[in-house]
């Protein structure tokens, strides 16, 4: 396709990359985008570049945030926080628009597998936001996997001498599904009926 010229190549083999894309269809968006150079590549450039210089994660709540802004988290109008594994979860929970409140991104869940530890999770920044920011609820929004069921249980474990509720989703999320891939109703009746950690 691309008659061996190596910048093309590297370009379809780095959209190959991204997530549902294999290399025919990295070979199409490659050939949309040398097309359409003016109106695709230069504005796609240079957005990419203002990304990479200025998004990073907020280390209080693993949310990304503009590098000269404040986070959102820092703003004390909400009593609860819904904690998630990643911020596809959190977008697909606030699209929703069923929950008004804090989010917490771990930043994945507990796991030998993806050498995945309590340190390289944001667990010791949630319970630094418990204590400091008048927390009365957590919500455990993790998947129904074995990882994230894990993390959701040492996270409780870690709060159980704090006064916060803990609560998880309940009715509606399928044994090993993973939040990011779930519908509006079921995530609504998992936010509804909700229960108690005891």
């Amino acid at each position: 396709m691309s008659n061996n010229i190596i910048e093309i190549e590297k370009l379809v083999k780095l959209i190959s990359k991204l997530p549902g894309l294999g290399p025919k269809s990295a070979k199409r968006i490659t050939l949309k985008l040398i097309n359409n150079r003016e109106d695709l590549i230069k504005p796609l450039s240079r957005t990419l570049a203002e990304v990479y210089k200025n998004v990073v994660r907020c280390m209080e709540c693993g949310n990304f945030k503009s590098k000269d802004r404040e986070c959102d988290c820092n703003q004390k109008k909400f009593d609860k926080i819904c904690v998630v594994e990643n911020i596809a979860d959190m977008w697909v929970i606030e699209n929703t628009g069923i929950y008004k409140g804090y989010y917490h991104i771990l930043g994945g869940t507990l796991s030998s597998i993806e050498n995945k530890n309590v340190d390289s999770l944001l667990i010791s920044a949630l319970i630094k936001r418990v204590k400091n920011d008048s927390i009365n609820e957590i919500i455990l929004a993790t998947s129904a996997t074995v990882e994230g069921q894990t993390t959701a249980h040492y996270i409780q474990d870690s709060l159980k001498d704090s006064n916060v509720k803990i609560s998880k989703l309940a009715q509606g999320l399928p044994v090993g599904g993973e939040i990011e891939f779930l519908d509006d109703g079921t995530l609504f009746s998992a936010f509804k009926n909700r229960t108690g950690i005891s």
